[in-house]
This record gives C-alpha cells, structure tokens and sequence, in this order.
C-alpha cells in the first residue's frame, strides 16, 4: 500500500516541455521533492538548469498554449484534502494562487504595477482572496508594511513603485505574497539583484516570517553558497535535471556529484586569494586545483610592493558630480542630487583598482565620467600627468582609445543587427587602425584570446550565451589596444559557474597586456579576488582606501564592517 504524504506540497516525477516551432524542449526531467510546513527547500542552479519553470509548474503560471507535463503531479494539501495543482480549473487555482501559495518574484520593478499606489496593490490582494471591507484590508495592508519592516509604512502606502529603492520594493513584494497567510511561500531569486547588505535584510526577514507564520518555503537560487545557512534542504539542479539532493549541512561538507562541489568552489572567498578560479568545466572533468594555486600574504605583500613603484596611469582630484532633480520656470537649477563630493583616487600600471560600494552610492557615475558618458562640474582627472579637458584633438583620440568601458548587461551593450566580428572591427575602424586584412586577423585573433572561435564571428548577439556575450564586449574593449578597462558590474549579472570564468580571463589579459583596471561591483568576495587595492563608496564619498587584504581583514569604517559582515 502507498504511504500517504503529510507535506504541504509534494511533486512527483514531474516533466515539462516547450513547444515552439515544431521543436520541442525538454524544460524540466522527472524531478521530485516534498515540501513540509516550518520548512526551508532551497533550488539551486544556474540560469537555463529549470528552477523558475518548476516553480512556475507549481502556480501553473506558464502559457498553456507552449507547455506541456508529459508526467509528473503536483499535490498540494488543503486540510484533509489533496488536490493535483495539474488537473485543476483555471477558477480554482485563482483561488489558489496568493490564498495558499505565495510568490515572491525576481525583478519587483516589473512584477509591481508602476500605475498603482503601493498600498492599493497589497490591498487588491487581501479584498481578492479574504472575506473583508476594503478599509479592513487596508488596515491589514499597514501592518504588513510594518510587519516587513518598511521605513514609514504610511508613507509607503502612498508612494508608487518607482518611488522605492529595490530593496523597499521586495519588501513590498513580500509583504504582498504573505498578506492572505499562504500556507507555502515561494521565493524565486528574491535577493539576487540587490546589494548585499540589502540582501541579508531581506533574507532574515524570510526566516523571521516563515518561523513566525510556520509555512514552508521554496527558495530558488543560482549561488549555492547563499543557502548554507538559510535552508533546511538543497537540491541541485543541472540541465533540466536534479543531480542531487540533500540536507543543506550535508550537501556543504560532502558533495556527492562533481557538478555540485564546481558550484560550491567556484565562487571567490573573501577570506582566501587564488591564482585562478576552480571552474563547474574543472570539477567535472576531474582537473584538481593545485595548492601553489592559493597566493600567501608575503606574495601579495611583494605584488603590491611593486604596484607602487609603476608610474600613475590615472588620477582623479577632488571630482564631483551633480544631478538636477528641479528647475524653476527660467531653467536654473533649484534643487540637485549630488552623486559625487569629492572622490580622490590614483590607478597605477599595472594595478586593479576595487570600487565597491552598494546600488546609489556614485560607482558608476564616476566610471562614466572617466571614459566621458557623464560631466563633472568640479575637480579633475589627470590622464598619464595632463587633465583630459586640456587635451588637444589627438590626445583625446588617444585617450578614447586607451580608456575602455565593459558595461554590466553585455546584450544591450551589443548591437542586435550586427555580427559579432563586425562589432569587434567596427571601433578599429572609427579610430582608423590597421587595414582591412589586418583588422580581420587581428579581431580572429582577440576572439581566440577571450575563449571564443574565428567562426564564431559571422553570428549575432543572440546566439549567444551570457557569459559568452560578455567575452564579445572584452574583445571589443580590446581591439584598441587599451591601457584601462572600466568594468562595470561586468560579471555581476553572470551565474557564478560563468561568473569565474570571466574572472580568471580578466587576470589573464592583465598579465599578458599589463593592463590597468577600475573594478566596479558590489560583491566584496569578487572585488578582492581581483584587486590589489579597493576602494570603498558610499553616498557620494570615499569612506576608506587600503589594500584588499588589509581592508578584509582590519576595515577602518563602520560602513566597510558592514558589507564585509554581509558578505560572510
């Protein structure tokens, strides 16, 4: 006899297909686990593994008219009764979705109405699905807001989405999915696109309302390492499959599959300084990391030794950066934001300046203003000794070439309608080097260096994966031979499989070019795996400059204690 789940959810066995074209994709392969009340089930993989299309499968949120589950039931518990979420109406499970099951979706930007108020949007949710008057659901509405700690929730009531910074919207976001006291909670990468700061917040937040409110949680996730110490259980995910499954402290201390020790190895330590970055491709063809790999403090010591006696490439004093957020009738400026207030920084030949600091703090605006996409309206930046205002024509043109930006999102950083070697040649052509042939040979060849092939370049952007897109945009950067790369959160949008890969090549063609990098990101474990010295931001301001060991291991600054206790 069949033993009878006691799990709030349960899903068996369950297959999901895409149709499109004739062509059918295989999403999601016989994947199965139990969801219990109290509980935490983390799901891990990288982009394209199937962990939001499983969720998805759950609330039944994908189109029908694309999808298709060959096998597999989805049971959900409601009281004594069992219901297969497969076989339900489209009625009854509106009545299910936010009543039963909550969801906590990615990008709050886009899942939050920017036409509707805050409060009238979590209010729309309690009158849908709980027997109440609009002015009771209002009153529930304030104190979820309070309950999620929002600053001031009768303001928030009030104030539209794009009024919030990202990590008040996912709090909103939150306080929206747990309003009609589902019985399972969802979480499909919650935390991924805020600051790490933010990111422990809103995660402690998601234990403290689960442990207070009992229900069970599905946390779905790419970074292995975020759910250590957050969930009860953790399944991995690899190519439409689960390769493993575990309780989170056993999967951590002994991995069964190779797949899963590459996720957990490839991610840089703030704590320990390698060479090179361990990779999913390494562990699964069995390459073991070397311990001469792991670089001791005396060399780092001696690398920044060095660093110091190269001559200074680059120079900022006293750069300041303002915004106008109102004028009056005859156009002056009444009110303004200051992005930056005076920044002071050096960069050396050779050297990899960190530039880390959280969402607003001025990171950007201040790379944007060295390669020229954004004015200052004070202080100076000195390129090799002479400001880049004072340049004539050709020491401009000289410095477009040797000053390089690689933006965060490589896809709208790349022109759709063009092949990528045609994008590759196209700045060797507006700056006029080389000739025809020559550009051709020497765009093959950049292509060989980032990891790519020759015959890659007659494709287009979209043929592409992220990780590879972003290996097109170094390439590109490349091609004018430049002396300073800016990279802009260039890897925070890549899985950390990808994300690693990008590292280690970035380390590379700093060796082999002795280039110079501005490291801008908000994730402090990359930051110093990269960077001889780093740089710390916050509202408009350098709050404090040291090496990248020494401002691991004895930071100067509350603010700096802080993100280094986040990253933990």
């Amino acid at each position: 006899m069949e033993k009878i789940s006691t799990s709030v959810l349960e899903v068996k066995n369950l297959s999901v297909d895409f149709i499109s074209d004739m062509e059918r994709t295989h999403a999601v392969q016989q994947i199965s686990f139990e969801l219990e009340a109290g509980k935490t089930l983390a799901l891990v993989g990288e982009s394209g593994s199937g962990k939001s299309v499983t969720a998805m499968s759950i609330v039944q949120l994908l189109p029908p008219q694309q999808t298709r589950y060959p096998q597999g039931e989805i049971w959900l518990r409601l009281g004594e009764e069992r219901l297969n979420l497969l076989n339900c109406s489209n009625d009854k499970l509106e009545q299910i979705r936010g009543k039963e099951i909550g969801f906590i979706f990615q990008e709050p930007m886009t899942s939050l109405n920017p036409l509707m108020r805050c409060g009238e949007q979590v209010t729309e949710m309690i009158c849908k699905h709980l027997d109440v008057s609009h002015s009771e659901a209002e009153k529930k509405t304030l104190a979820l807001f309070e309950e999620v700690d929002l600053p001031n929730p009768p303001a928030i009531l009030k104030r539209y989405p794009h009024e919030l910074s990202g990590g008040q919207k996912q709090r909103v976001m939150i306080a929206m999915a747990i309003s009609c006291n589902p019985q399972i909670l969802i979480a499909d990468e919650p935390s991924t696109a805020l600051d790490a700061t933010v990111q422990k917040t809103i995660l402690d937040l998601l234990k403290k309302l689960q442990v207070k409110k009992n229900m069970a949680l599905l946390f779905i996730t790419h970074d292995l390492q975020l759910v250590k110490n957050f969930a009860d259980d953790t399944l991995v995910m690899y190519r439409s499959r689960m390769i493993e499954k575990s309780s989170s402290k056993n999967l951590f201390e002994n991995p069964l599959e190779s797949y899963t020790r590459g996720l957990l190895s490839c991610r840089p330590e703030p704590g320990k300084r390698i060479r090179k970055l361990p990779t999913v491709e390494d562990m699964i063809s069995g390459k073991i990391v070397e311990k001469d790999n792991i670089i001791s403090e005396e060399s780092f010591e001696q690398q920044i030794a060095e660093i110091i006696q190269q001559p200074v490439l680059l120079e900022i004093k006293d750069l300041k950066i303002s915004y106008s957020i109102q004028k009056n009738f005859w156009g002056k400026t009444i009110r303004q934001f200051d992005a930056l207030n005076g920044i002071n920084l050096t960069i050396r030949k050779g050297e990899t300046l960190g530039l880390v600091g959280e969402s607003g703090c001025g990171k950007t605006s201040l790379g944007k203003a060295i390669v020229g996409l954004n004015e200052y309206s004070d202080g100076t930046i000195l390129y090799q000794g002479k400001s880049i205002w004072e340049m004539n024509r050709e020491e401009k043109q000289k410095y477009c070439r040797e000053v390089q930006m690689i933006f965060q999102d490589p896809y709208s950083s790349l022109n759709p309608a063009l092949q990528i070697g045609k994008a590759i040649i196209e700045p060797m052509a507006v700056h006029g080097l080389w000739n025809t042939h020559e550009r051709i040979a020497k765009m093959e060849s950049l292509l060989l260096q980032v990891g790519l092939l020759p015959e890659h370049a007659h494709r287009y952007p979209h043929e592409f994966s992220g990780g590879q897109r972003q290996r097109i945009c170094i390439a590109r950067a490349l091609a004018l031979q430049p002396k300073l790369l800016i990279c802009d959160e260039s890897v925070s949008a890549l899985d950390v499989s990808v994300q690693a890969q990008i590292l280690n090549l970035l380390l590379e063609l700093r060796e082999a070019f002795n280039l110079s990098y501005l490291f801008i990101s908000h994730d402090l474990g990359v930051v110093k795996h990269i960077s001889q010295h780093i740089a710390v931001m916050n509202q408009g301001l350098v709050v404090e400059y040291q090496d990248a060991n020494a401002l691991y291991h004895s930071p100067q600054n509350t603010y700096t204690q802080k993100l280094i206790a986040a990253a933990m």
